[in-house]
């Protein structure tokens, strides 16, 4: 198998037909430009130049090699060049998605500003179910996801916090604990916690759908929803409670759910995330856009998303 430097070697000599200017291109010494090809023949079998004293060329079967390699050369060269514009370039195309209504025009503003600071990439935006995010990422459907940290999975990388709001309990209008004073994490023992699909501790996180309280006091599991409309449809009709962010008692007003607020519980923290081996320049580019967007307006702390 040759090597690179040898390919190298030959199709600049084969092109050059000068050992001095070959040399000189690939920034190396005559003297291993001449070892290189002397080690090449010795592997081929056969001289693949005629030298002398006044000029260099191919014999037959080194120009027959020259014209069989320099294609599949030319091809690697440019596929090495695909690779680094795609890591390194900011133009092209970005894939995000979303979860959650109030996370969509936090994205969308966020593409506004990518855009003007790098024109030459489009992005496409698409929404996903809270189960659909980290799926996505990893089948390398989307590029980026906007969606609550953290994430426990290993192979992906958490931008920083962009939004932190507090932390509800989504209740039936009407049930006890919206008639307490106050809402302890505690109180999940007392009820039923619906759950999102099984889909593993990385995907939706323990602290969406605990099984004990601080303490240790078991919490009984409610029936599962697929998606969040389904799942706030159960609380209404009264099959359990779960806890959601603060946005969603504006987002999701319904008449049949009670948004409660906890007076313990740890907030909710938004933030963009990303498959460590798809680190690009544009996916760095897009998160350094969305924190200047929320420094600027000082939505990064405390506030509703």
């Amino acid at each position: 198998m040759l090597e690179r430097h040898e390919l190298e070697a030959f199709l600049t000599l084969a092109e050059e037909l000068h050992f001095g200017r070959t040399a000189e291109r690939l920034r190396v010494s005559t003297a291993r430009i001449s070892q290189t090809i002397a080690k090449l023949e010795r592997r081929v079998g056969v001289p693949l130049f005629h030298c002398t004293s006044r000029r260099v060329e191919l014999t037959a079967v080194g120009e027959q090699l020259a014209a069989e390699l320099r294609p599949a050369w030319e091809r690697i060269g440019v596929a090495f060049g695909r690779a680094v514009e795609s890591g390194r370039g900011l133009g092209g195309e970005l894939r995000v998605a979303f979860v959650g209504s109030a996370a969509g025009p936090l994205l969308a503003e966020a593409a506004r500003v990518f855009r003007q600071r790098h024109p030459d990439c489009e992005v496409g935006i698409r929404e996903a179910q809270i189960t659909q995010a980290l799926p996505w990422l990893r089948a390398g459907e989307v590029d980026l996801a906007l969606t609550t940290l953290p994430s426990h999975a290993p192979e992906l990388v958490a931008g920083p916090v962009l939004v932190r709001e507090p932390r509800m309990l989504a209740v039936p209008a009407g049930h006890p604990f919206t008639r307490a004073s106050t809402l302890s994490v505690e109180d999940l023992a007392r009820v039923k916690v619906l759950r999102l699909p099984d889909a593993g501790p990385d995907l939706v996180g323990e602290d969406w759908t605990p099984r004990h309280t601080p303490t240790g006091k078991p919490i009984e599991p409610g029936p599962v929803a697929a998606t969040f409309n389904e799942l706030l449809t159960l609380v209404g009709a009264g099959a359990g409670v779960f806890p959601v962010s603060a946005h969603v008692r504006r987002y999701y007003s319904r008449p049949d759910v009670a948004y409660l607020p906890f007076v313990d519980a740890a907030p909710v923290e938004w933030g963009l995330l990303w498959r460590a081996d798809n680190a690009t320049a544009r996916v760095r580019a897009f998160s350094a856009a969305a924190l200047d967007l929320v420094r600027g307006s000082g939505g990064a702390a405390g506030g509703d998303a």
